[in-house]
């Protein structure tokens, strides 16, 4: 692998990425000489073979999952396929909410099977501990939200907004806070966490396969990201960046209270430039940037101001990154000082345009399968189109996408 530039801000040591052991990979970069052939006197040496092609590695990247309930099932699509052997290979993932779920199960489920069988296990075992989360979080679907009906009956739509109940439950818990509709503070997700994540695991991650996880949460008293990585990382930094207000109590770690990271970073990308060596940042996407239509009612109102405000702080950074870029490119920072970001982006917006911001709390198994199947192909089309593109040029176009401006070719 080739050495890059350190980034911006030191950060933690730099990590290699998600992938064979640095031991076979520097077996498989430098060939060791060839000895001289002594020939026996009576024999006729045989003709050289020709050596097998070595296997095409993996590309890298930083994974940015976004977060977004039920939702995140697009994103255990994409992962599942980026974890086909003809995928792609991860330096850091930086998670927030159901990103940053969806993150942590990965990583238990890739550590426990490298150290099973090495890392074509390793990923195989990933892609089955995130099948295996998700099927559990389907079983205890009436748990997490009473209006989920499973085998499929609210089809095509999965929508929830079509009950009035699910409106008297919005009014509900604006009315009622958590502190009041659940004093003992149950919260049903932190027993399928227990059962999928292993905390060990994920600092193992840290230090013996080099894989960095960046879990988002906001601070309650200062409104600031609080960013958990390596021997910070456990099962209440993952509750609190999943802990939507008006549904949970505030999630207190060392007695400081947290709420989902979503406010302050959907994802956060500054713990992958700051952090890692990689240069690629691939974020998966799956929450709508820009809606068709004026909402008009109420709780359709609040829906949208929610996507909004989740969507903010990535395209601050977002802003900055392509700001940065164009300097970079008219020489006007020292580029050893600064990333040269190349991002790319896997998303459907056309896929999920169907299901509104209720159908994020339907946990139905044949919804979250669709969900799935829509990452899944996702994927293997931005692999189609746009793998190359990894360590070479940037696939997504950051003006357009994010900051509704068009570039001229």
């Amino acid at each position: 692998m080739t050495t890059r530039r350190n980034p911006a801000k030191p950060g933690p040591a730099a990590s290699a990425p998600l992938r064979k052991s640095a031991s076979s990979r520097t077996q498989t970069r430098t060939a060791p000489s060839n000895p001289p052939v002594v020939k026996a006197p009576a024999r006729k040496a045989a003709p050289a073979r020709r050596k097998a092609a070595a296997p095409r590695a993996r590309p890298t990247v930083d994974l940015a999952l976004q977060g977004g309930g039920s939702h995140g099932a697009f994103t255990w699509g994409v992962l599942d396929r980026l974890l086909d052997d003809d995928g792609l290979d991860f330096m850091g993932i930086s998670g927030t909410s159901a990103g940053a779920l969806n993150g942590a199960v990965m990583l238990t489920g890739y550590v426990q099977g490298h150290a099973e069988g090495g890392e074509t296990q390793a990923r195989r075992q990933a892609q089955q501990a995130l099948r295996d989360f998700w099927q559990d979080v389907s079983r205890h679907g009436p748990i997490f939200s009473p209006l989920t009906i499973q085998n499929g009956l609210l089809r095509p739509e999965f929508n929830f907004d079509q009950f009035p109940a699910y409106q008297w439950l919005n009014m509900f818990t604006r009315a009622f806070s958590p502190y009041e509709f659940n004093p003992l503070n149950l919260n049903p997700l932190r027993d399928v966490l227990q059962r999928h994540v292993k905390v060990e695991a994920l600092h193992q991650g840290c230090k013996r396969c080099d894989v960095h996880l960046f879990i988002t949460a906001t601070s309650v008293r200062t409104g600031q990201a609080r960013v958990f990585t390596d021997q910070a990382l456990s099962l209440d930094a993952l509750l609190a960046s999943a802990c939507l207000p008006f549904v949970f109590q505030a999630v207190e770690i060392d007695g400081e209270p947290y709420w989902d990271g979503g406010y302050t970073g959907n994802p956060a990308l500054f713990p992958l430039i700051y952090n890692t060596q990689a240069m690629d940042i691939l974020l998966i996407k799956i929450n709508a940037l820009a809606r068709p239509d004026t909402p008009t009612r109420s709780m359709d109102i609040i829906d949208r101001l929610s996507e909004i405000t989740f969507n903010t702080s990535l395209i601050g950074e977002m802003r900055a990154i392509a700001f940065v870029s164009r300097l970079l490119k008219e020489q006007k920072l020292d580029p050893g000082r600064y990333k040269d970001l190349r991002l790319h982006m896997v998303a459907d917006d056309d896929g999920l345009a169907p299901f509104n911001a209720s159908s994020k709390f339907n946990t139905d198994w044949t919804f979250l399968q669709q969900l799935h199947a829509l990452g899944r192909q996702a994927a293997d089309g931005w692999l189609a189109a746009h793998r190359a593109d990894v360590g070479q040029r940037s696939s997504l176009k950051i003006e357009e996408t994010f900051l509704g401006m068009q570039t001229s070719v």
